[in-house]
């Protein structure tokens, strides 16, 4: 599992720029699947079919997106100004090194003023910042355009025994589950269709999973993605790393759904915590279940510390075990979907 989830963190696409690491990602699902299917807007799905007439269709989706910066200028003097794709934390772009994509990848950092000539105590936003890659800006323009995007470094991987910290665990990570799912089913005789979708542009729209779900129809999804880990800052509306994997419950979220999978990490001594959402998810699971008709939905999230940020931290336990708990749930779904009625 982790060298599959280095695998997956270490491929480089923002949202709206998928393109560069669909096949990629979709080389990953292949070996576990019947067919895999792209949508006409990047979304990678993969179909494995039970082979039983009008069997129920279950969707597991996670975004391969990631957050990033766009080019918006190269000014006269060879320095390129750029927007965010996401919401990257701005407070990390300081000193930060970057790769620019275009015709060919450009490094660069992002410099500051010396604090000796400068007030220390200010915040610096995204437009006062500006990227050096030493080239002149005859020489970018021959390699960069306007538009091209920019994504943040990779970090340093083993922490400890148990964690990882990668840049674009939201929502690789997820994806990776995906893939472990596929393949542990592989060989099983399943009463279900399973689509494990890989969207794109959660970070900006949702549109990979809205329109995977629309064109899909299942009777079941669930969404797979991160929640925010505690941090020295944030410890009241955050998860412990090595919880588990987190249900989401809450009025956006199927409730006998939700129940079901509750059940499964009791009864298969799964760790797993509850993560109370009112609202919005700020997930696809908001986008999937309110497709066409409506479906019912499930969240499950993997405990993430420094979200949106290059050095996005996890424990790996916690993802093996939100791989389990889908493992569990699909081996054991039966034809018979009556229980999901409200």
């Amino acid at each position: 599992m982790r060298k599959l989830i280095e695998r997956l963190s270490e491929l480089r696409g923002t949202s709206g720029h998928e393109y560069r690491i669909s096949d990629l990602i979709a080389a990953e699902f292949e070996p576990y699947a019947d067919e895999i299917i792209k949508s006409p807007i990047g979304s990678v799905i993969a179909v494995k079919k039970c082979g039983i007439e009008n069997a129920p269709s279950v969707m597991i989706e996670a975004h391969m997106d990631e957050i990033g910066l766009m080019v918006s200028s190269i000014t006269d003097d060879g320095f390129v100004t750029f927007t965010d794709i996401g919401g990257v934390d701005e407070r990390i772009l300081p000193s930060l090194e970057v790769t620019i994509h275009g015709q060919s990848d450009v490094s660069g950092v992002i410099g500051i003023i010396p604090a000796e000539y400068t007030d220390t105590s200010k915040s610096y936003k995204s437009e006062d910042l500006a990227i050096d890659t030493g080239l002149s800006k005859v020489e970018l323009t021959k390699l960069i355009s306007v538009g091209d995007c920019i994504t943040l470094p990779q970090s340093v991987g083993r922490l400890g025994k148990k964690q990882i910290s990668l840049k674009t665990m939201d929502d690789r990570a997820s994806v990776a589950v995906l893939v472990d799912v596929l393949k542990k089913l592989k060989n099983e005789q399943l009463s279900c269709d399973i689509y494990a979708v890989s969207a794109v542009q959660e970070e900006v729209t949702g549109a990979g999973g809205k329109t995977s779900a629309f064109s899909i129809r299942p009777d079941i999804a669930i969404a797979i993605d991160v929640t925010h880990g505690i941090t020295p800052d944030n410890s009241e509306s955050a998860f412990r790393l090595g919880s588990g994997t987190i249900i989401g419950r809450g009025p956006s979220l199927h409730s006998k759904l939700t129940d079901r999978l509750i059940d499964i990490c009791k009864a298969e001594q799964i760790k797993y915590d509850l993560e109370i959402e009112g609202g919005y998810t700020g997930t696809d699971a908001w986008d999937i279940q309110t497709s066409r008709g409506g479906i019912a939905t499930a969240l499950l999230s993997i405990p993430l510390k420094y979200m949106h940020t290059s050095v996005e931290t996890l424990d790996i336990r916690d993802v093996k075990a939100t791989s389990r708990l889908i493992t569990k749930f699909i081996s054991g779904l039966e034809g018979d979907l009556s229980w999901l009625s409200l």
